[in-house]
């Protein structure tokens, strides 16, 4: 029987770590392996660095297995989910704004446990659109190019607990506030004002 070990510990890197036994750093495996920042997945990660950034949250690193994306300074939980028009593979038509919302059972990294029940562990979602509809001036690093929606979990705990996707428009009748990037923490903080 193994028995219990401390987790490996993240420390935040620079990317000049080279690597040992062939040629090349840490950034070039970064750029190799991360620069399709359109892509779903890896636009997700960069909407939670965008949030990361607006709130002022003092992680330094991204925590891939973390009940909620993002802890702000006034200890909020923040879920982050991303949708965009454009894809990077070839479009008929634009996306469907749809953002995943499914209520998920949480893994706590400390007991190596799934929670028992699926919940929202976090207080307030961010729901971050990339809005470019040009793909030859798109540009996922420009935060000109994002909107930003904030709700509070509360309200989709009230009115759609077991819903698992939800639409643009659909939000904006939930009540979902558009903030700037300049505007996101002070939108994040009144979000968790008004449902406590």
């Amino acid at each position: 029987m193994m028995r219990g070990r401390s987790p490996l510990r993240t420390r935040k890197k620079t990317g000049n770590e080279p690597f040992t036994g062939m040629a090349g750093t840490l950034r070039d495996y970064w750029a190799w392996a991360h620069s399709d920042i359109a892509s779903n997945a890896e636009r997700g990660k960069l909407a939670e660095y965008l949030v990361h950034c607006a709130v002022g949250a003092q992680s330094p690193c991204r925590t891939e297995w973390a009940a909620f994306d993002v802890l702000s300074p006034e200890g909020i939980k923040i879920e982050v989910k991303s949708s965009a028009y454009l894809q990077t593979w070839n479009q008929a038509q634009f996306s469907r704004i749809q953002f995943d919302i499914a209520p998920k059972r949480p893994w706590d990294g400390e007991t190596n446990r799934y929670a028992e029940a699926e919940c929202r562990p976090a207080d307030v979602y961010v729901f971050c659109l990339f809005t470019s509809q040009d793909t030859e001036t798109a540009d996922p690093l420009d935060v000109r190019q994002w909107e930003f929606y904030v709700l509070s979990t509360r309200v989709l705990e009230e009115r759609v607990p077991r819903q698992k996707q939800i639409g643009l428009s659909a939000l904006l009748r939930l009540g979902a506030q558009k903030a700037a990037f300049s505007e996101l923490r002070d939108a994040v903080n009144a979000c968790r004002d008004e449902s406590g």
